[in-house]
């Protein structure tokens, strides 16, 4: 299987369930910031440890993002084919991050003053991914739909972020900070 298929060479792209759109679409633009997330994600969880809590946390946000990323490629007339937690953000994805938000937060002392990004490599990577989540937020605002809990979950996500870059901070809660 070749990994180009020629067919967004016209400026379109796919979307999940049939249909294209333009390249420079609101959905893609969206989805292309949640892609960049994940990839930002990525760089955080490139500096924990295998197999560390951090690192396992990280791949299931990642892995959300899948989700969220279908939702956003499905046209609105193919909405009813979405599956809550598989292809469109589900109530229960959000209340996870709101349960990791409140059980880390316990894990460091509360934050009393505004906080200067770069303590350590990886924390400054969370908050890389922080900053990418809200634009991502921003541009999925545009396509919120009454039933969607896209922007709720982005929300949580950059809480989430932030929460694990203090929780970082405070390494003597982590198992390990060294890289892989």
């Amino acid at each position: 299987m070749k990994i180009y298929t020629r067919k967004g060479d016209d400026g379109t792209t796919g979307l999940l369930y049939g249909g294209r759109v333009a390249k420079d679409s609101p959905a893609i633009e969206a989805n292309g910031a949640v892609d960049e997330a994940q990839a930002a994600i990525g760089m955080a969880r490139a500096g924990t440890e295998a197999g560390s809590e951090l690192d396992g946390l990280l791949i299931g946000l990642q892995r959300d993002l899948y989700v969220l990323m279908a939702e956003l490629a499905t046209a609105p007339v193919n909405r009813a084919k979405l599956v809550g937690g598989q292809t469109a953000v589900s109530g229960e994805m959000v209340d996870r991050l709101e349960a990791l938000i409140d059980r880390l937060s316990e894990l460091f002392p509360p934050i009393t003053e505004f906080v200067l990004p770069g303590h350590d490599r990886v924390s400054a990577a969370l908050d890389v991914a922080r900053t990418v989540v809200r634009r991502a937020e921003r541009q999925a605002l545009r396509l919120a739909v009454a039933d969607s809990l896209i922007v709720p979950y982005l929300n949580r996500l950059s809480d989430v972020l932030w929460t694990m870059a203090r929780w970082q901070e405070h390494g003597e809660s982590l198992p390990s900070r060294t890289p892989r």
